[in-house]
């Protein structure tokens, strides 16, 4: 049992899984209140004290990603004129974390951007699960405790007893996190390439490795629009794979990513509540939570350890 030193807030991003985190401590989620003027201008405020206290707010990079990242923002410096001794942020979502380095001239690096932000406002640590780039890390001045969820989500595919199965990366850039769940599962693996023509759109251009008469399991951190991923799964079709599961922590799912994943060669979805997804989503979908995971790093924040055992596959 915690004292009364730690607190738990939620921003609006994701209720749910604060909700689920504070069961799992057995914890009350804490009483904030978050509103809008009409002009757009976000207001907080604490109801209740929190003074000397070790403030964790949750809050995940989702749509609207810039509402929630300035929601964060405003919560932070509250917190701080509140006299919190820490402010910890557990960000299962690391927004932006696609703009971690310049691809072209004349690019920001949004990522680092986003970590000076948070480093400015009064951050004292970080949690976050399976960065898009591990090297993230290294744009904080802070503590970042960079979880994986990839245990939770390889107990799931073993439960499913698959036969023949074959982790497939659907880009060079996945190779590490494919390999990682090869791994554990002790399965072959192969790799995808894809021919990039603009954000979000790709077709592919050849498979390495042997999917003919095998079950592929495409490894992802996270799904966007789902309109590559679909290109993949057709891509192994083509090349004689049985029908696909798809394995990624954060379900971004942007436009109609949820009828995209719909599809008649996917046989399950497997995603975690990194990110909220609507309620009567297809049965195709299957949702882990991650709330066993955060809770158990703010465990250890708060009573001492060693947290290296929930990322000791160094993100997927």
């Amino acid at each position: 049992m915690f004292s009364d030193q730690l607190k738990i807030f939620s921003g609006s991003s994701n209720p749910l899984l604060a909700e689920r985190i504070c069961k799992e401590l057995d914890v009350p989620l804490g009483k904030i209140k978050l509103s809008r003027f009409k002009c757009g201008e976000i207001y907080c405020h604490y109801e209740e004290t929190i003074r000397n206290c070790d403030v964790f707010l949750v809050q995940t990079f989702s749509h609207p990603i810039n509402e929630h990242f300035m929601e964060l923002l405003v919560m932070m410096d509250a917190a701080k004129r509140a006299s919190a001794r820490t402010i910890n942020l557990v960000i299962p979502y690391y927004g932006y974390s696609r703009q971690e380095r310049k691809a072209a001239p004349r690019e920001p690096i949004t990522a680092k951007l986003v970590a000076d932000l948070l480093n400015s406002a009064g951050a004292h640590r970080v949690i976050t699960i399976d960065l898009h780039a591990p090297a993230i890390q290294g744009f904080f001045n802070i503590p970042v405790d960079h979880l994986t969820a990839l245990d939770l989500l390889s107990s799931h595919i073993k439960s499913q007893n698959i036969k023949d199965l074959i982790v497939v990366s659907p880009d060079a850039g996945g190779v590490t996190r494919a390999e990682n769940l090869a791994n554990v599962l002790e399965a072959p693996i192969a790799m995808m390439f894809k021919k990039r023509y603009a954000h979000n759109e790709a077709t592919v251009t050849h498979v390495v490795g042997d999917v003919e008469g095998k079950t592929p399991i495409i490894m992802e951190d996270l799904i966007d629009t789902g309109k590559t991923i679909v290109n993949v799964v057709e891509g192994l079709k083509e090349r004689g794979a049985n029908d696909v599961f798809i394995c990624a922590t954060h379900p971004v799912f942007s436009g109609p990513a949820l009828q995209r994943l719909d599809h008649p060669n996917i046989r399950e979805v497997i995603i975690t509540d990194s990110i909220a997804i609507p309620q009567d989503h297809s049965s195709r979908f299957k949702v882990l939570s991650v709330a066993g995971l955060l809770s158990n790093a703010i465990r250890i924040i708060k009573d001492g350890g060693s947290i290296s055992s929930l990322f000791k596959y160094g993100g997927i």
